[in-house]
């Protein structure tokens, strides 16, 4: 069982191209199916304990899944039931079920176990779960003191984070040969509790893989406070958020934050400056933000203007998105990142349908900039398709000027010369680490503090 971080994240095609040439490579479906149901039952056996299992098997691969894990779990000397929603489809699920030698039990009137494996659907389920079925999966997981979901729960989306139905709330699942989307997209990563990766044999080549602790370089001997990064801050309407992003540049690690305002402040680490077209055209500049706190009137849309005429890299957020067009940041040399939230994402790309994950690369493509797309499942994005996806944070976050602090915190990475994406994902997984630090009920005073002891333990 592996944890999730700097896993490979494959869609259901994906997942299917995998397995097709692990097949051609001389595996089989069947060879593959036992494979993951050793996995499962090796699992399922160290958590379970001496207490019952209940496994409940669908049609497809997944429910052939079940059928092994039930046998090996059964042959090791567990209790062990199966119940079936219905008869197997695939010839390699039908072997499975024939080599099960205990009954198999009718789903609709299955009685609940202390442990419930869901083997009913995995990847690939595009329809939702018939009513009568949804009901009784969640009477059997609420009634259980432990419900582990195999690959994924059953009524769950594999690619977009949609639920299709009324899904419950797993403790744990395993997902199969690689981490699916719908792991961390919301909102169906809340209902697959804590997810981790069995290995099934399959090797794969992805281009999305879950964000993981950055490797930051320390400040060597020769270092001086340009070498470390030099961050500037343009300041606007609203002052305090500014200068939250300044702080945060600052204990994420930039070795010299400039804040381009009208209005200091503490703390007196932070230089402060009037804005001014000499000031911003520094060449020791390592990273330019701009946005936080910035307001959208004529005198934000000159700042803007201002800072895009220089050859900075740029970290633009907040009032800034919603002023820039593409075509000021269309072929620009130096990096720009873009921190949008769902509401700015769709003022400066558009609505869409698709998930998260598409619609983040596509924008990096469109733009030529690196995209976080902000929120509880963030997305980070490379016009050359690469992605980072963060896992689930603190729900503690949803309070105001924590997207300054997290603009703060990734120009703080950028300053310093790392490859773009990797310093978006570095600052939000440092965002992330500061929060989970905090516990419940901080603000974003406290996050950016915060971020000295994050940057510590990268």
């Amino acid at each position: 069982m592996t944890p999730l971080a700097g896993q490979p994240i494959l869609t259901a095609k994906q997942m299917r191209a995998a397995e097709d040439a692990a097949i051609a490579n001389g595996a089989t479906v069947e060879s593959l199916m036992a494979r993951a149901g050793q996995e499962i039952a090796t699992v399922v056996r160290r958590l379970a304990g001496a207490l019952p299992i209940l496994i409940l098997c669908g049609p497809g691969k997944n429910g052939g899944d079940g059928y092994v894990a039930a046998r090996i779990l059964r042959t090791a000397g567990l209790d062990v039931r199966v119940a079936a929603l219905a008869d197997p489809k695939t010839d390699a699920a039908k072997a499975a079920r024939t080599d099960w030698a205990g009954p198999v039990e009718d789903y609709a009137s299955a009685e609940p176990a202390p442990i419930l494996v869901d083997a009913v659907f995995g990847t690939g389920l595009t329809h939702d779960l018939e009513a009568s079925a949804s009901r009784k999966l969640s009477m059997l997981v609420g009634s259980a003191q432990l419900a582990i979901a195999v690959d994924l729960p059953s009524g769950v989306a594999t690619d977009d984070g949609k639920t299709l139905g009324d899904v419950p709330f797993f403790h744990l699942t395993l997902a199969l040969g690689a981490v699916k989307p719908s792991h961390l997209l919301q909102p169906a990563a809340r209902h697959c509790g804590a997810v981790r990766v069995l290995d099934i044999g399959v090797a794969n080549q992805p281009d999305a893989y879950v964000l993981t602790r950055p490797a930051l370089p320390e400040p060597g001997p020769d270092a001086h406070k340009y070498i470390r990064g030099m961050v500037a801050v343009v300041g606007g309407a609203m002052p305090g958020a500014a200068r939250l992003a300044s702080i945060a540049a600052m204990r994420a690690g930039a070795g010299y934050v400039l804040l381009l305002a009208d209005t200091p402040g503490p703390p007196d680490a932070v230089v402060h400056m009037p804005f001014s077209d000499h000031a911003i055209a520094d060449p020791r500049i390592g990273a330019l933000l701009v946005g936080p706190g910035l307001g959208r009137d004529d005198g934000a849309k000159r700042k803007l203007q201002a800072a895009l005429a220089t050859s900075h890299p740029l970290v633009i957020d907040g009032d800034a998105l919603h002023l820039l067009a593409l075509a000021d940041i269309a072929g620009r040399e130096t990096p720009v990142i873009l921190t949008p939230h769902a509401g700015e994402f769709d003022a400066v790309f558009g609505p869409s349908n698709a998930s998260k994950i598409d619609r983040a690369r596509a924008a990096a493509i469109r733009s030529g900039a690196i995209l976080v797309f902000k929120g509880a499942d963030t997305v980070i994005a490379a016009p050359d398709g690469r992605v980072r996806v963060a896992q689930a944070g603190s729900s503690w976050l949803s309070t105001a000027g924590t997207g300054d602090v997290l603009a703060g915190a990734i120009a703080a990475v950028l300053s310093a010369g790392l490859d773009p994406l990797d310093a978006a994902a570095a600052g939000v997984w440092l965002h992330a680490d500061a929060a989970r630090r905090l516990g419940p009920a901080f603000i974003a005073d406290d996050l950016a503090l915060a971020l000295t002891a994050a940057r510590a333990s990268a």
